[in-house]
């Protein structure tokens, strides 16, 4: 078990040359061009998202900078070129908000918002039952809603499903929370990591990083386009591959994004490129860079399979590209987003 109190090895202005780089795409990362976002539509997006946060009072006034800066619109309408509606573009962005709140204010270590590994999982199981709800005696049923609608995140949770599931097929609306719960198993398993300060091995992280991820953003991809893949055919371990690669280097995405603001924040915190620096006692520029090589290795896997996977049915070919289209998306807005990320000056 090794620990990661020490100081991981680096250059120790990183924080500080880093600001000098903002925005543009990281050199030599694999990525597909994103469908241009339009901003009109990308504006309606943002002002129904805002007025629903506002209307359920999901955060408080000190933090809707924050929110209206962090492009919720522009992310999923990036995400989702392909969309049937206005609609269901919103529904992406409720999910999206809903997700942020609960690992903003329930898992990162920020005291100001309520984060912290510790007794995390009571509040990701109640999380989840905002979700997946609790059946009981009429009493204790009324008890539990009093206690969900009474928590901000809860509520996004509670509300962005209900929403969602109005315009999914109740097949769609359950994959949803069967992936949702999956993502929390992986913010359980880094906060364990946490608490007892365990530096996992690269294998171990990506293994942690394939739950704490955008697979909840993926599992929607059709409803959001106005169709449905059978649960038949998206359980087939073949598709369940493509969509575990897409989930797997999208998150890479946000990991090789966030390096630098992550490490300005917190010298300790796990990302991949910090992963591979203690593991292999290199410096982290050697780091970051084999980072972006495994992303690229499996984005290439991505594509390669969901290729030759589309050439068997013009349905699980729309599905496919839906995929490849959230994580073109995912990619744009994280190099063209200033206001969260900034590159280290490695190149």
């Amino acid at each position: 078990m090794t620990s990661y109190g020490s100081r991981l090895p680096g250059p120790p202005s990183l924080a500080r040359r880093a600001r000098a780089r903002r925005g543009g795409s990281i050199p030599g990362l694999r990525h597909r061009p994103a469908v241009p976002a339009d901003p009109a539509k990308a504006a309606e997006v943002d002002r129904r998202l805002e007025s629903w946060a506002r209307r359920l009072d999901l955060f408080p006034p000190a933090w809707t900078e924050d929110f209206s800066r962090s492009q919720f619109g522009r992310a999923v309408v990036l995400a989702h070129p392909g969309a049937a509606d206005l609609e269901r573009l919103t529904s992406a962005g409720k999910l999206l908000v809903a997700e942020h709140l609960v690992d903003n204010c329930y898992c990162e270590m920020d005291e100001d918002r309520g984060g912290s590994p510790h007794g995390l999982g009571g509040r990701l199981l109640m999380a989840q039952s905002a979700l997946d709800p609790y059946h009981g005696t009429p009493e204790l049923e009324n008890e539990w809603q009093h206690g969900v609608r009474a928590d901000g995140p809860l509520r996004s949770y509670h509300f962005a499903l209900r929403d969602y599931a109005v315009l999914a097929t109740p097949s769609q609306t359950d994959r949803l929370v069967h992936d949702l719960a999956r993502l929390h198993l992986g913010y359980l398993g880094e906060a364990g990591w946490a608490d007892i300060r365990y530096m996992p091995r690269v294998w171990e992280y990506l293994v942690m990083r394939q739950f704490n991820n955008f697979r909840p953003c993926l599992a929607i991809v059709d409803a959001v386009d106005g169709y449905e893949l059978p649960e038949a055919v998206c359980v087939q371990p073949e598709i369940q591959r493509i969509t575990a690669l897409a989930g797997n280097a999208a998150t890479l995405v946000n990991d090789l994004y966030s390096f630098a603001k992550e490490l300005a924040a917190d010298p300790n915190h796990l990302n991949l490129p910090q992963v591979i620096a203690a593991n292999e006692r290199c410096g982290l520029k050697a780091a970051f860079l084999k980072a972006v090589e495994i992303h690229n290795r499996i984005m290439e896997a991505f594509e390669e399979e969901s290729a030759a996977l589309s050439a068997t049915s013009p349905l699980v070919g729309r599905y496919a590209e839906g995929l490849a289209a959230w994580v073109a998306g995912n990619h744009e807005w994280h190099a063209t987003n200033t206001h969260r990320y900034h590159l280290p000056d490695y190149w």
